[in-house]
């Protein structure tokens, strides 16, 4: 059997799932052969899904009862994949893989082992595959099932149903028999029963001819992800990434996915989210899509921004002399000398009002360019071409709706200095 133990398990603690039927209990049965060639400490890892009453309660304590017969731990967890399925409007199959996984992750997180090894074999990429293809998918879809994925591990990925029913018979393996892998109401079911033995019968060598097209694509689909990953631009101290533009379509869905991911939207985005973030490449600059969990896309001039918008704390401080905290920045505001006017930000103090204070920019403020003529704010960010994504963390000098200056960016003339200016000011900023 070509089974294969990942060197990445040697020396570690592996617990593999096992739900009572064929091809687990010979997985099982596999690990526990091989445990001291590789110096494996195994355990066994049981979910009840609740999803066939009293059948599925007696598969459970079947792998109880086998794991008493061979000196194995079994760490068990029972959900509710149903319920699951209808609070989150899921097919039953979905609620019951994204259960199953969390209940490995939690045995991996709480150190119960060091991995998880599953059953899936060739077969079952086969099925996943065309499963994919016909819900319509692209490479990464293809490609399907791996031999490893992060801490989840499959041994038998290129092992064929009739070598696992082989070694099933040769060496003498209980198991139990899920009756509804024998129902074709289910779509895979549907594709095992009725669609996958027509295939075979015209093309055997179907399962290997898949399996060899999964690693062409898997060497392209790599080496696509490299490309689209130094694509990417981590924003400075932001939570987001920048993709310069023009970029080629295929490219871009890619580094778009990649930062979707990063930010957390692991399995909620859709491929009209991806699409519609790519199209902001044919929009104007300021066009912004909202996104699961908070994420926003927008176009800025040759570039679209990805992020998470920092929540800014809305504070009106009294304008001073000296350093000032305000979201975590700092401004500092210090006399200077007409020696000093160098670099920089420099204000007549007098001419600064005693209402003044320090904030962010509010709905309604205007500002008088250095050298006159006044807009809103807004406007004038705009002129400037500040980031949309940036323009809520800037902070200001205002006099009610009257900006007097925007830290790190520019004055108002009506506080500039001039030949009457007896006190001079810097404006400074700086991130905490």
């Amino acid at each position: 059997m070509n089974a294969v133990v990942a060197p990445a398990l040697c020396g570690k603690t592996v617990a593999v799932a096992v739900s009572g039927g064929q091809d687990s209990m010979a997985l099982l049965h596999f690990m526990l052969s091989v445990k001291v060639k590789h110096r494996l400490s195994v355990v066994c890892i049981n979910v009840e899904h609740g999803i066939r009453g009293e059948s599925s309660v007696r598969d459970s304590a079947f792998v109880k009862s086998q794991c008493e017969k061979l000196g194995v731990p079994l760490i068990f967890y029972s959900v509710n994949a149903p319920r699951y399925a209808e609070e989150n409007k899921l097919s039953l199959e979905q609620a019951a893989r994204i259960l199953r996984y969390d209940c490995f992750f939690n045995a991996i997180n709480s150190h119960k082992c060091d991995a998880v090894v599953t059953a899936h074999h060739s077969s079952d990429y086969f099925e996943s595959a065309l499963f994919n293809l016909f819900r319509g998918t692209g490479i990464k879809g293809l490609i399907g099932i791996k031999d490893y994925d992060g801490k989840i591990f499959r041994p038998f990925i290129n092992v064929t149903k009739r070598e696992i029913t082989d070694y099933i018979d040769k060496n003498n393996i209980p198991f139990v028999t899920d009756e509804s892998n024998f129902q074709d109401d289910y779509s895979r079911n549907f594709l095992r029963l009725n669609v996958i033995p027509k295939i075979k019968e015209i093309f055997p060598e179907a399962e290997k001819s898949v399996l060899r097209l999964a690693e062409t694509l898997s060497v392209e689909d790599a080496y696509l992800d490299r490309i689209a990953e130094n694509s990417l631009l981590k924003i400075n101290g932001e939570n987001g990434y920048c993709i310069n533009l023009p970029q080629d379509n295929a490219i871009l869905s890619r580094a778009i996915i990649i930062a979707l991911k990063d930010l957390g939207l692991k399995k909620d985005y859709e491929k009209v989210h991806v699409s519609d973030v790519c199209s902001l490449a044919e929009k104007q600059t300021g066009k912004i899509i909202t996104l699961p969990l908070g994420i926003r896309a927008i176009r800025e001039y040759d570039r679209i921004c990805i992020y998470k918008p920092e929540t800014a704390d809305v504070c009106e401080i009294p304008f001073k002399i000296g350093e000032t905290a305000v979201n975590g920045q700092t401004v500092k505001v210090e006399f200077a000398t007409s020696d000093d006017l160098k670099d920089g930000l420099y204000a007549d103090y007098g001419k600064i009002p005693d209402t003044a204070v320090i904030r962010t920019k509010k709905a309604g403020d205007g500002f008088t360019k250095f050298g006159g003529g006044t807009k809103s704010l807004s406007d004038y960010l705009t002129d400037r071409k500040i980031p949309l994504k940036d323009r809520d963390k800037l902070l200001l000098i205002a006099n009610g709706s009257d900006v007097l200056a925007i830290f790190g960016v520019a004055i108002s003339d009506k506080i500039k200095v001039d030949d009457k200016t007896e006190k001079t000011v810097k404006l400074n900023l700086q991130r905490t």
